[in-house]
């Protein structure tokens, strides 16, 4: 597969220098400089390529957008949404213009990926990200106090939630709700209690059926357009994937992604298949999805997760957590055969090893939350010897 990498643009601390030292050679960004809804126009996108292209030493390309945003209208259906539809088609056009063809995307309303720990603590020094079901139970009821939310958690967790709530410091308050709005990534804003409670009461009318229709209808929209100039859109599953703070869910599981690739059954409407994402769910199969839906897949995130009965999840080692890594690259590896085999010139999956633990010289350094380069580098070390293997045993193209 194409070896890829998360890149947060010139104020990454993570230089491009850095990025090729680990082997990877695409460049997997995004204008977070831009507004959500406004046209991304082709200067500034050569702008990010001619910067990615500089030293050609490098040998470094702009391989996937990660993410050309989806404005909260849209989420919503609020309004006229003429405008934002327009500007959302012509970003497409520039980027294919530039020759960036692969876009993935995510529909999380407000949030993106959520956890409760930004440096759990691992033997020797080591931290990772960390889910805990009572934190983030703790924040929905007693801090964001959202009505019926306690209806959502099992006992054992609301008590514990309540334990936590009592003996935690208006310092640990802050903390949790900053943890928790770190998953927005780039400039994106943040949200203080209050206008995470305006933002909640705007979905107060929208349900999984209703944001089902709404992605529809973006897919509708966009999608035509992405077959014109030959992009391939690819949805991002939720993270984690189950409502949260009342917010429905609508990419979480395998007849979640078969609605929506059927919403519009073109190649152009395509997956991101996060493994970590879709691991969190205990009734995901990854390999299995990642099988049944490997035509549509044009991106992959690579990373692994370990459950807790409670809900609760920490991200694991690569190649440890409750995902069968081994198992999921094979398939990803055949359906690169098949698509060599059926002679499409882009016949390599983009992938990229998604989030990691914080190591060694990681510790402290100021980087996005998630994506230290060290952690990233031991898994993306750890997939590309995977690789190998499958594809010498097997006879599978890299």
């Amino acid at each position: 597969m194409e070896q890829t990498w998360r890149w947060f643009g010139p104020d990454d601390v993570v230089q491009l220098s850095h990025i090729r030292q680990t082997g990877a050679t695409g460049i997997v960004t995004a204008l977070h400089q831009i507004p959500y809804g406004v046209i991304w126009s082709v200067e500034e996108i050569e702008k990010r390529k001619a910067l990615i292209a500089a030293d050609p030493s490098l040998g470094l390309r702009w391989s996937v957008v990660e993410s050309l945003p989806i404005h909260e209208r849209i989420k919503i259906g609020e309004g006229d949404l003429t405008g934002l539809f327009d500007n959302y088609r012509q970003s497409m056009r520039n980027l294919a213009q530039c020759g960036v063809t692969t876009i993935c995307y995510n529909f999380m309303p407000v949030v993106d990926w959520t956890r409760t720990e930004l440096a759990y603590p691992l033997p020797g020094g080591a931290t990772a990200l960390r889910f805990n079901a009572h934190e983030f139970a703790a924040f929905d009821c007693f801090m964001l106090e959202r009505p019926g939310a306690e209806a959502d958690y099992s006992q054992d967790v609301l008590t514990r939630a309540k334990d936590w709530h009592l003996r935690s410091s208006e310092a640990d308050r802050r903390k949790l709700l900053s943890n928790i709005m770190a998953g927005l990534p780039g400039a994106y804003d943040r949200y203080d209690v209050p206008g995470l409670r305006a933002m909640l009461d705007r979905y107060k009318d929208i349900d999984a059926v209703a944001l089902r229709e709404n992605l529809a209808r973006f897919l509708r929209e966009v999608i035509p357009t992405a077959e014109e100039v030959g992009i391939r859109m690819c949805i991002h599953p939720d993270d984690p994937p189950r409502p949260l703070m009342g917010l429905p869910r609508i990419v979480s599981n395998a007849d979640d992604i078969a609605f929506i690739l059927g919403a519009v059954d073109s190649p152009a409407n395509g997956l991101t298949l996060c493994s970590g994402s879709l691991g969190a769910n205990p009734v995901n199969d990854v390999p299995a999805i990642a099988k049944r839906f490997a035509d549509r897949i044009w991106f992959a995130h690579l990373r692994n997760v370990a459950k807790d009965p409670d809900g609760s999840f920490m991200e694991a080692d690569h190649l440890g957590g409750d995902t069968d890594m081994v198992a999921l690259v094979m398939v990803l590896l055949e359906e690169q055969k098949r698509r060599k085999d059926a002679g499409d010139v882009h016949w390599r999956i983009p992938m990229r090893p998604d989030h990691g633990h914080e190591l060694l010289d990681d510790v402290g350094r100021p980087t996005h939350p998630g994506y230290p380069i060290i952690g990233r580098m031991r898994g993306l070390a750890e997939l590309r010897g995977v690789m190998q293997a499958v594809s010498a045993l097997r006879g599978l193209p890299l």
